[in-house]
C-alpha cells in the first residue's frame, strides 16, 4: 500500500489534472463576462492600432502576476498609463482605506487614508458596483484637501468586484494635463478582477489537495471539503479603524472542482509528465497555462477577425502580428527552459484559435 507521502502526491497530481481541464472553461467564462461588460468598442473611446496593442500588453502585465500583491501592483502600474493619478482603496466592513497609489506622491502616500464611501461618486460605485464618473467637487473633500484636484476636475471611481462583492475602489484622474482613458481603465479593472479569481482558485484547490494528502494515511477516496470563495487579496491590510468582516460564503464552482479532484484521486492518475522531475513537470504545466493565457488574449481582442478568419480559412494572415508578438513573448519566457520541446504556444494556437482545424489557418501558417 502506498504511504501517506505517495498518496499525497497522487492527490496533488489528480487535482492538478482536474484544474488543468477546468481552467480553460473558467477562463472562457471570465472572458465572456469581461466582454459582456465592456463599453462598445465602436464608441471611439478606445483607439485602434497601437493604443489597443498597448492595452493588450497592460492586461498581459496584470496576468503575469502570480500573487495577489503582484497583480494589484500591476493594475496600478498599468493604470498609470491611462490616468495621471490612480489610487486603490481597500473595502472592508463598510469602510474604504488607502492601499497604494501612483502619481499622488510616493506609492504609499494614500496608505490608510479613510475614504468616505457613504456619499458622492465613491458611494455610487460601491453601492451599485458600476463605474462612477464625477467632478472632483463631488469627491470626499478630505481627499481633495490632501492630494489636490485634477486640472480638468474630472475623476473616475471604478469598483474591483470579487465574487459579486466590491473588494476595492480604484480612483483615477487626469492630474495636471487632464489625460485619462476611462474605457481602458475599466478593461484593466475587469481583467484584474477575473485574474484574481483564477489565481485564488488555483491556490485554493492546491491547498485542498495538500491538506487531503496529509490527512489520509492510505489511498482511499478523499473527503469533499468546503472551501472559501476566494482568498482575500488585502488580508494583510487591516487598518485599526476597520471592523473585521465575516467569512465569505463557499463558492459552488470551487467545491465542484474539489469534488472532481476527489473523484479523480480514486482512479489511476495519467500524468503526461510522470517521467519528468518535479521541477521540469512544473515548468511544462506553467508553460501550457501561459500559452493558453496568451491565446485567450488574442481571442479577446480580435473576436471579429477570428470569426472571419475561420470562415475564410485565412486566420493566420488576419492575426499574424498578434500571433507572432505573443509567440515571441512565450519564447522569451519558456524558449530556453525544459518546456521548449513541448511547442505549447503552437499547439494552443491550433487548439483554441483554429479549433483543431489546421486548414482555417491558411497557407502561410507554418506548422
Amino acid at each position: 500500500m502506498a504511504d501517506s507521502k505517495q498518496f499525497q502526491q497522487i492527490v496533488a497530481d489528480a487535482v492538478a489534472q482536474v484544474l488543468d481541464r477546468q481552467l480553460p472553461k473558467l477562463q472562457a467564462e471570465l472572458v465572456d463576462r469581461v466582454m459582456a461588460e465592456l463599453p462598445a468598442m465602436s464608441s471611439g473611446v478606445v483607439a485602434a492600432g497601437s493604443a489597443t496593442s498597448g492595452l493588450v500588453q497592460a492586461v498581459a502585465s496584470v496576468h503575469a502576476g502570480t500573487t495577489q500583491k503582484e497583480i494589484l501592483k500591476a493594475l496600478l502600474d498599468a493604470g498609470s498609463a491611462y490616468a495621471s493619478r490612480v489610487a486603490l482603496f481597500v473595502v472592508k466592513g463598510g469602510a474604504a482605506t488607502g492601499w497604494q497609489g501612483r502619481g499622488l506622491g510616493e506609492d504609499d502616500a494614500v496608505k490608510d487614508f479613510p475614504l468616505d464611501i457613504n456619499s458622492g461618486p465613491s458611494a455610487h460605485a460601491y453601492q451599485n458596483r458600476v463605474v462612477a464618473p464625477a467632478n472632483i467637487a463631488e469627491m470626499d473633500h478630505r481627499f481633495t484637501k490632501q492630494f489636490g484636484a485634477p486640472e480638468n476636475e474630472q475623476i473616475l471611481i471604478l469598483p474591483l468586484v470579487l465574487k459579486d462583492k466590491v473588494a476595492a475602489l480604484l480612483y483615477a484622474d487626469g492630474g495636471a494635463n487632464g489625460s485619462m482613458d476611462g474605457a481602458s481603465l475599466e478593461v484593466l479593472v475587469l481583467a484584474t478582477s477575473a485574474w484574481l479569481e483564477v489565481v485564488s482558485l488555483r491556490k485554493q484547490v492546491q491547498k485542498d489537495a495538500d491538506g487531503a494528502g496529509a490527512a489520509m494515511p492510505a489511498p482511499v477516496a478523499a473527503p469533499v471539503q468546503t472551501v472559501s470563495s476566494y482568498a482575500d487579496p488585502f488580508a494583510g491590510h487591516a487598518p485599526r479603524h476597520t471592523a473585521p468582516t465575516p467569512e465569505p460564503e463557499p463558492a459552488a464552482e470551487v467545491v465542484e472542482v474539489a469534488q472532481a479532484g476527489a473523484a479523480a484521486a480514486s482512479a489511476p492518475a495519467t500524468d503526461p509528465f510522470a517521467g519528468l522531475s518535479p521541477e521540469d513537470a512544473d515548468t511544462h504545466r506553467k508553460a501550457q497555462r501561459f500559452a493558453r493565457l496568451l491565446v485567450d488574449e488574442i481571442k479577446l481582442y480580435n473576436q471579429a477577425k477570428v470569426a472571419e478568419g475561420r470562415r475564410n480559412k485565412d486566420l493566420y494572415d488576419r492575426l499574424k502580428e498578434d500571433i507572432e508578438k505573443s509567440r515571441a513573448t512565450f519564447q522569451k519566457r519558456y524558449g530556453s527552459t525544459a518546456a521548449s520541446s513541448g511547442d505549447y504556444f503552437q499547439k494552443e494556437v491550433l487548439r483554441s484559435l483554429a479549433e483543431d482545424d489546421l486548414s482555417v489557418m491558411g497557407a502561410n501558417f507554418k506548422h
